[in-house]
């Protein structure tokens, strides 16, 4: 096997550094440490470059906390200079280990991702009959440090390189308690082995990818398996004899040993392929693939959430918008059309507001500012009439007001604000609607009430007012 060296030079370049900053801000612009960071950006690298050139460096401490959805999880947040600091070391190493990786292995790869497992999945779905489905059990809390750096140094050989990736896994935080016993320990190899690197580095999504690179080679060299798809700790096997799963699944389970993993025990079963299959978060057929149930359970969870919220006035519709659209983009994934349509044609987001209107005297005539009367489109609750309104396509600047808007109900007590449908959101109209009740005069003294606006926009998102 080929190694490779003299890329410390190329890692602490500062052209290096500068990416790798640019790749750890992406989509974080807005956080306090990310802003701090890029505010002196150049002398902050600058300070990074010289800490790596005189062998100083140390990473920080890492900031935890727990997500529960779907599974409780501790996530691990290193500091930004240490973000970076990740994606420049995977900037050098990556492209030395991808001529490496198998073509079906899907996580942290350009190209790859979930959805493109899954449609890999389905793929062998349609030719084999069965599949052996098999997930590891906390696979980063078990990772054995010495076994790591003995993989990367298979292949790399720079001394300089070697030592930085050491102080990189040495530096990780305390995991959960794992299985520390295998074949052949003693009373004190547990204890003198460190394990787990932290969830949610760049680093150790690359690593171990590095780890079970050598367990994907062993599997695809299998004569017995048809096809296989791998995602981080979960992978699939594919065949049409449900013996020869079996017995791949036990040598799989002695390889693994080697590494000091082990098989989840209630999730490596071997699974008919026309009855479909749990993977990476769809329900997959051969011919077609469903959410699972507890995904649809968690979204009502959330709706609530985001509903209590928009009442009380902490979430605005442009955020409401941007959760719901990245669920959308997961389930498109999936035939959902129906789900769609009947799940978001029934979700309601309200908020009660109660108006002054200052131009509007005691016995509810119109009021006036200036020379002209201020005028609210048409007062008729009929919808054609709406129509006809908004067809003056009317802008902040237009004098004569018609904003196209009418009188729905005049005892209202709750503001209704958006209904979503499965057609893409567009853009957040609410300051539009709000100029325009601003603008708007009514009858009667003040009380709370409902406006509807319809047009062009109406098919996708219908703003209630």
């Amino acid at each position: 096997m080929k190694r490779h060296g003299s890329l410390w030079p190329e890692l602490v370049d500062f052209r290096n550094l500068l990416q790798a900053a640019h790749k750890a801000a992406r989509r974080k612009r807005h956080s306090a440490n990310v802003a701090q960071f890029g505010f002196d950006l150049e002398n902050q690298l600058l300070r990074l470059h010289d800490e790596l050139i005189s062998n100083t460096y140390q990473p920080g401490a890492y900031r935890t906390f727990e997500i529960y959805e779907p599974k409780r999880r501790m996530i691990s947040a290193a500091p930004f200079r240490d973000r970076v600091v990740h994606h420049a070391l995977c900037n050098v190493l990556e492209p030395i280990f991808e001529r490496t990786f198998v073509f079906d292995s899907y996580a942290c790869r350009k190209g790859k991702g979930t959805h493109a497992a899954v449609d890999r999945f389905q793929h062998y779905a349609r030719r084999y009959r069965y599949v052996l489905k098999c997930d590891l059990r906390k696979f980063f809390p078990s990772i054995d440090h010495e076994i790591l750096k003995h993989v990367i140094a298979r292949k790399i050989k720079d001394r300089d390189v070697l030592g930085f990736v050491d102080r990189i896994i040495d530096a990780s935080n305390t995991q959960e308690p794992v299985d520390r016993w295998f074949p052949g320990d003693d009373l004190v190899t547990a204890s003198e082995r460190r394990r787990g690197i932290p969830l949610g580095n760049q680093t150790s999504q690359f690593f171990a990818n590095v780890l079970l690179n050598p367990f994907d080679h062993f599997v695809t060299a299998q004569r017995e398996v048809g096809g296989y798809v791998r995602y981080v700790d979960d992978f699939a096997i594919f065949g049409d004899d449900k013996r020869s799963l079996s017995a791949i699944r036990e040598r799989c389970r002695e390889d693994l040993a080697r590494h000091r993993l082990r098989l989840h025990p209630h999730k490596s079963v071997i699974s008919r392929t026309a009855d479909g299959v749990r993977f990476l978060g769809f329900r997959v057929f051969p011919t077609y693939r469903l959410l699972p149930r507890e995904n649809l359970i968690r979204l009502r969870r959330r709706l609530r959430r985001m509903q209590e919220g928009f009442a009380n006035g902490d979430l605005r519709l442009a955020s409401i918008r941007q959760r719901l659209v990245s669920w959308l983009g997961h389930a498109q994934h999936a035939d959902t059309t129906r789900l769609q349509k009947d799940l978001f044609g029934a979700t309601i987001f309200s908020r009660t507001m109660v108006h002054e209107w200052p131009d509007a005297d005691a016995g509810g005539r119109l009021g006036r500012r200036g020379n002209r009367v201020v005028r609210g489109g048409s007062w008729n609750t009929n919808t054609r009439n709406t129509r006809t309104a908004n067809r003056n396509r009317n802008t902040p600047d237009n004098r004569n007001n018609n904003n196209g808007f009418r009188v729905v109900s005049e005892s209202v007590s709750t503001l209704r604000v958006a209904e979503f449908s499965r057609s893409p959101l567009p853009e957040p109209v609410d300051s539009r609607i709000v100029w325009a009740c601003e603008s708007a005069v009514h009858r009667a003294t003040p009380r709370r009430f409902l406006m509807a606006e319809t047009g062009p926009m109406s098919d996708s998102l219908r703003e209630v007012w």
